[in-house]
């Protein structure tokens, strides 16, 4: 399955941003496991398209099929459940730090904090979803081998055994964001020492096993004049796109890991000054300009007592100021506030800069020096086009195009 914040209690928003999730299922080994809402949708078709067919093959189930479905459904669940873990267990041994276990609609993911990776330990983290379920797959068959199954047991037995085979099988096909597509990923990193390279190809390679599996399972079966089965062609599609945008986000997001290095404080914020919460309006035009530049006058940003930016000057509205009230305006009267803690140091660049910014609201950041002095604002759109290679204007056009 694809490998890709709860709050503590009583943070704002954890409640909300629990209910996002789905439903908590509680914690296995401190990992929290969320059913997400979507995961009712492949139960019910499940049911919808399994209970008929069982019902068919044993008619003296009856109504009872549709129940086995549903307890398909479950089995279903429950390994993916256990692949899942395999990954956060294994990536335990590692100490990376995993956030969550989210079940859904297209099987499940484990979500990881921030850690470091190498190719030898990426593949076996992968790895390890596909192996738990072969796993299975082999108790379920020695199951079956041995034990005196009978009725809807032996039914159950058979699906667990092929379920987990398929799950095992489908999850070491070499393409992101498949598990198979770790190996291509570290293949590649290995032979050039780009995690980013490898992600590439293996998000390439998960672009080939979409079109191999619609020539394989819809196109050449039309071409031979066989009649397609409704539901087995949708499956197809619906599994198709979610690889072929799953494949297209990590080229994606590869792409724009080989640009953190342009994301830069100092180099990408705009000159700024810093003045204290008790300066007026007449303080602020003093400021600005004495400190005039080339590019313009310099933004101003409001420090508290201890010398934490606070807020940021509106020139605009500090400009419709009369000249006689300038010396008695507040300069906070023509300021809004910036988000609790959105300031960086300005050697700050990279990776950590752009996660550090990922958790704060508000979309401007001050820039300081090592002795705490106001230097710069550094804006969220600066940021964004460094990372994309695509400036404001741009991204702007295209949003209005959509």
């Amino acid at each position: 399955m694809p490998v890709a914040d709860t709050g503590g209690q009583g943070q704002p928003g954890t409640d909300k941003a629990t209910r996002r999730e789905g439903i908590p299922l509680g914690r296995i080994a401190g990992i929290p496991v969320f059913l997400a809402y979507s995961w009712f949708i492949i139960a019910a078709f499940t049911v919808i398209a399994y209970g008929p067919v069982l019902q068919t093959n044993n008619p003296r189930l009856g109504i009872t099929a549709f129940f086995v479905a549903f307890a398909y459904a479950l089995l279903l669940l429950v390994s993916v459940l256990a692949h899942e873990l395999a990954h956060a267990l294994t990536a335990k041994l590692f100490h990376w730090p995993t956030e969550k276990i989210v079940l859904n609609l297209w099987g499940g993911h484990t979500q990881f904090q921030s850690f470091t990776a190498s190719p030898g330990r990426s593949v076996l983290v992968a790895m390890a979803g596909p192996a738990a379920n072969f796993v299975l797959a082999g108790a379920g068959w020695l199951l079956l081998m041995y034990g005196e199954l009978g009725g809807v047991a032996d039914i159950l037995a058979n699906i667990f055994v092929w379920a987990n085979l398929l799950i095992g099988i489908f999850n070491v096909l070499p393409g992101l964001p498949l598990d198979g597509g770790r190996l291509v990923e570290s293949a590649v990193w290995k032979a050039t020492g780009s995690q980013d390279k490898g992600t590439i190809a293996a998000g390439w390679a998960g672009r080939i096993i979409v079109i191999a599996l619609a020539l394989w399972f819809i196109i050449l079966p039309l071409l031979s004049g066989a009649r397609p089965d409704i539901s087995f062609t949708l499956i197809t599609a619906l599994v198709g796109s979610f690889l072929w945008m799953g494949a297209s986000a990590a080229i994606q997001q590869a792409r724009m890991r080989g640009r953190l290095y342009l994301v830069d404080a100092a180099a990408l914020a705009e000159p700024a000054v810093g003045l204290p919460e008790t300066a007026t309006v007449a303080d602020f035009l003093a400021s600005t300009t004495a400190g005039t530049t080339s590019d313009g006058k310099p933004a101003v940003v409001l420090c508290d007592r201890d010398g934490r930016p606070v807020g940021i000057v509106d020139a605009g509205a500090a400009a419709t100021v009369p000249a006689a009230l300038a010396a008695a305006t507040p300069l906070s009267a023509v300021s809004y506030a910036l988000a609790a803690g959105a300031y960086v140091p300005e050697w700050s660049k990279g990776q950590e800069l752009v996660q550090y910014l990922a958790q704060l609201e508000g979309q401007e950041y001050a820039v300081v020096n090592g002795e705490g002095a106001v230097t710069g604002l550094l804006r969220q759109s600066a940021v964004l086009s460094a990372i994309t290679g695509k400036d404001r204007t741009e991204r702007q056009n295209q949003g209005q195009n959509r």
